[in-house]
């Protein structure tokens, strides 16, 4: 091949811009031989570089391998800073979490103390409600027992007395007592704040602990400082003597020839104030004991017992 002139060069290079003329390598003659051997070429051909190949030639692309390698070997500043913000974001997090567990531990115990301190806080209200309850309570009690009703007696009127003859349940032999009579008296309640129920036993009219007679009164109530009179029956009807009152007779031989029989009258008054409820509720009992005269000739007259009467 001979070499090619300017112009065809000239005329090549715009034709095939895209394709890089290619290179030879001629190899030189060992031995002086021919021009056709000499000229002959031993190697295949190859590939032009690139066209800028040449700035990488030389000390400049020594400089560029250095700093590539040297980059290659450090890590990228851009991607340095995203993993220092990471790192940073966690540390944060990781705080912001720490102080919100601290927070969290804090408030946790802020809720225990306050829980604690509320159940301090009933309990001592409980505890001090049923001390000043029973307080008050005592205080209502105390303040009831000293206003006691009072059972004043009034008289009482026989209306019949009758000794006669007879036989009892098992048709035995013996006197008979009929007695008649009513019991006056006046019972008033003295509580400035409560009312009173009141209760009675029955009323007994004994001649020597024999029971010639006996009544019961009804119950009632009585409300705060007030008083009524009550009125109670106490009669016997066909009761058996059994030898117990010999001189006992309601037939005088002569007038005003019998003398008074002496008779003991004894009841009990209970009476029970509901102050507070069920809850303060005293009791009060009144025991009362009354001698009577029975005198036979003076019948359907009241016997005053004002001056005859003891109250326990």
């Amino acid at each position: 091949m001979h070499a090619k002139t300017d112009s065809e060069v000239t005329s090549l290079a715009p034709s095939s811009p895209a394709r890089a003329p290619a290179y030879f390598v001629q190899s030189p003659s060992h031995d002086g031989g021919d021009h056709k051997t000499a000229t002959s070429f031993h190697s295949t051909p190859a590939t032009s570089p690139p066209r800028h190949s040449h700035s990488s030639v030389g000390p400049h692309s020594r400089d560029s391998s250095t700093r590539f390698s040297a980059a290659t070997s450090k890590k990228p500043r851009g991607l340095s800073g995203a993993h220092e913000k990471v790192a940073k974001g966690k540390n944060d997090w990781m705080k912001e979490v720490e102080a919100i567990e601290e927070e969290g531990l804090l408030d946790d115990d802020e809720m225990y103390r306050s829980r604690n301190t509320k159940r301090l806080y009933c309990l001592a209200f409980v505890v001090g409600f049923f001390v000043l309850f029973t307080f008050f309570a005592l205080i209502l009690w105390g303040a009831s027992r000293s206003q006691k009703p009072r059972v004043s007696m009034k008289s009482i009127t026989f209306q019949n007395f009758i000794i006669q003859a007879g036989t009892d349940a098992s048709l035995v032999p013996t006197d008979m007592a009929t007695l008649n009579s009513t019991v006056k008296f006046t019972y008033r309640n003295t509580g400035t704040f409560f009312g009173i129920h009141v209760a009675a036993t029955p009323f007994d009219l004994t001649y020597n602990q024999l029971t010639l007679a006996s009544g019961d009164m009804k119950n009632f109530y009585q409300t705060r400082k007030s008083q009524r009179s009550v009125n109670v029956v106490v009669l016997g009807n066909k009761v058996p003597l059994y030898g117990g009152g010999p001189s006992l007779t309601s037939t005088p031989a002569k007038p005003n020839s019998i003398p008074p029989i002496p008779l003991a009258l004894s009841f009990t008054v209970r009476s029970r104030a509901y102050v507070l409820g069920h809850l303060v509720k005293p009791k009060f009992t009144i025991q009362v004991q009354c001698s009577v005269k029975l005198d036979v000739n003076k019948l359907n007259t009241p016997i005053a017992l004002d001056k005859s009467c003891q109250y326990f």
